[in-house]
């Protein structure tokens, strides 16, 4: 557990494949609601939503929580989290987390483990950033390019980030959606970060990378910076964020049913 800690949340009004992505209700309540109020049981000194669209903000304000608008020229969640960092005059030593907007079901506790990672115990000092992740075991999921995956090393930290299978097994793949014999080989990277406000700084001071364009991964441009990326294995199943139609159609029953 971090002693304190700050959480942010991106949250943007255009979306690709589901536009409007924040404001969409899940059993009467909308999406980015669910997930401030998911933050808030985390233990963290503040939550702060950090959007670019007045609808987003009048949501979370009229809801009685914490919005600010950040600029419209930002590239990345990132980049809002690190105007919101310097808007609330956090110190450089001060962690905060990103949650991502689109994951309304995140449990509290992977987020109080996030940032704790980053605390006196466990931080190394070329390493100011931390995620997490969760085993795979399914090929179906395997095999998803919008499911990351990392590959860790024995110390607990990041080789390599991709939306390929990874590491590569030539004997183990059967037919799609047999469960995989080694599941423990394949980690699904759960799309939380904690960061010291110097390294979050330093890190989107940095331009895009090469391999940070190929995957479409921003975290590859800190391994390509040669930052060290923190991981564990979250206390916790974290399930997916929502990206797609279908992916909310099923949260919502899911929510619905219960």
């Amino acid at each position: 557990m971090s002693s304190k800690f700050h959480v942010v949340i991106p949250a943007r009004f255009e979306s690709s494949r589901l536009p409007g992505k924040p404001t969409l209700k899940i059993a009467g309540k909308p999406m980015i609601i669910r997930v401030v109020e998911q933050a808030l049981k985390s233990g963290a000194s503040s939550v702060v939503v950090a959007t670019d669209d007045s609808r987003i903000k009048k949501i979370v304000t009229s809801a009685g929580y914490m919005a600010l608008m950040t600029s419209v020229a930002h590239q990345s969640g990132s980049d809002r989290v690190a105007e919101i960092a310097d808007k609330m005059g956090w110190p450089e030593e001060s962690v905060v987390v990103n949650v991502q907007g689109d994951e309304p079901l995140i449990p509290p506790g992977v987020i109080s483990q996030v940032a704790g990672i980053l605390s006196a115990k466990y931080k190394e000092p070329s390493a100011g950033v931390a995620t997490l992740f969760v085993p795979i075991e399914t090929q179906k999921e395997l095999f998803d390019s919008n499911v990351v995956k990392v590959v860790v090393d024995i110390a607990g930290r990041a080789l390599y980030f991709s939306r390929a299978p990874v590491p590569w097994s030539r004997s183990e793949f059967g037919a799609p959606g047999n469960h995989v014999s080694e599941p423990q080989e394949w980690k699904r990277h759960v799309g939380i970060y904690a960061y010291t406000v110097r390294a979050l700084r330093n890190f989107v001071a940095l331009p895009a990378s090469r391999l940070e364009l190929i995957e479409s991964l921003e975290q590859l441009r800190l391994l390509e910076n040669g930052v060290q990326i923190m991981m564990q294995a979250a206390c916790e199943y974290v399930p997916g964020g929502i990206d797609t139609e279908q992916d909310y159609e099923k949260i919502c029953n899911d929510l619905d049913g219960k």
